[in-house]
């Protein structure tokens, strides 16, 4: 474990990073609650460039709860955001929870790392106390039973604008996309997954690999989608995850404009921390946040949006990265 010193240079160097690449806020999943004291000590120094969404592990839910915390508890620069439940692995490790055996190694079907039961009661216990949850969920088997899961905590204690988030949700089909827009589910997508997962066909064979990654289909069916990087498993620059989503080559049904995917980075993003209304488009009553390109990303070819250098990135009307 590092110590809170090394925390705060890795921190300050992270955050340097993000402002780097055009970010203006970052949904921060933390590592233990001295990172969120790390986070504090940096915004008390005038060290914090950019807004933080904190996302803390399930296995804090209790803590939280005595402390009588929940979502949206904080400011516009640091607020408490969603409980971050994993429900299973990774395609590339094969422990992602599929109906059906891996194509690539049959004998498996990946893991779930909770059983119904127990993931039920957690959702239900963080939905009542009023914290938005965010499930990793990438197997069809994991998200069907995320579902499942959100649908019976919505069912018992009904809430509206909830907003609660599948992260990747990557294996998908007709009836699971249609029950996520039915509970009002946002899906909180990595598109640079479509680059990174070059191999998904031979993972899990053709049929299901059309299921994957989705975004065209869950936007056709009114599905909130937003975009993210899984930054550190994936480059933390949003321009190579918004070239990955509309310059696909693989599954092309499933492409979308550089408009929409520019949509899932700010506005939808901004929706999936309950913050539409005050960030993600650039109006008058809104935060000065903002990002300064050389090149008009809905006009250059689109395999050519990944080389278009952030000149200067703005937060809160103050310039935090100025590039050369």
């Amino acid at each position: 474990k590092p110590t809170e010193e090394e925390l705060m240079e890795a921190c300050v160097l992270a955050c340097q990073k993000a402002v780097e690449a055009g970010l203006t806020s970052v949904h921060w999943i933390i590592d233990s609650p001295t990172e969120i004291g790390v986070i504090q000590r940096l915004r008390a120094q005038n060290k914090l460039p950019l807004r933080v969404y904190i996302l803390i592990p399930v296995e804090f839910l209790d803590d939280l709860i005595k402390l009588d915390f929940h979502t949206g508890f904080g400011d516009n620069m640091v607020k408490i955001g969603c409980i971050k439940i994993l429900a299973d692995g990774s395609l590339g490790a094969r422990t992602a929870a599929l109906n059906q055996p891996y194509s690539d190694q049959t004998q498996t079907k990946g893991m779930l790392l909770y059983t119904s039961e127990e993931l039920n009661r957690l959702v239900i216990t963080a939905h009542k106390a009023d914290f938005q949850l965010a499930i990793h969920a990438i197997g069809d088997h994991a998200v069907e039973i995320v579902v499942n899961a959100l649908e019976e905590a919505l069912s018992k204690v009904p809430r509206k604008n909830h907003r609660h988030r599948i992260e990747h949700a990557s294996v998908l089909n007709e009836k699971t996309i249609r029950q996520m827009r039915k509970l009002d589910l946002t899906a909180s997508v990595q598109p640079h997954f479509v680059v990174s997962d070059f191999w998904v066909s031979e993972r899990v064979g053709k049929e299901r690999a059309r299921w994957v990654y989705p975004f065209k289909t869950l936007m056709k069916e009114g599905v909130v989608v937003a975009g993210g990087s899984d930054c550190p498993v994936e480059p933390i620059n949003p321009l190579l995850g918004i070239q990955a989503a509309v310059a696909r080559r693989v599954f092309p049904e499933e492409r979308i404009s550089v408009d929409e995917a520019l949509r899932v980075y700010t506005i939808n993003a901004a929706y999936a921390s309950f913050e539409d209304d005050v960030k993600g488009s650039i109006e008058a009553g809104k935060l000065a946040d903002l990002v300064v390109l050389p090149e008009n990303p809905l006009t250059v070819k689109p395999d050519k949006i990944r080389d278009i250098e952030v000149k200067m990135t703005v937060v809160g009307g103050k310039i935090v990265y100025a590039g050369s």
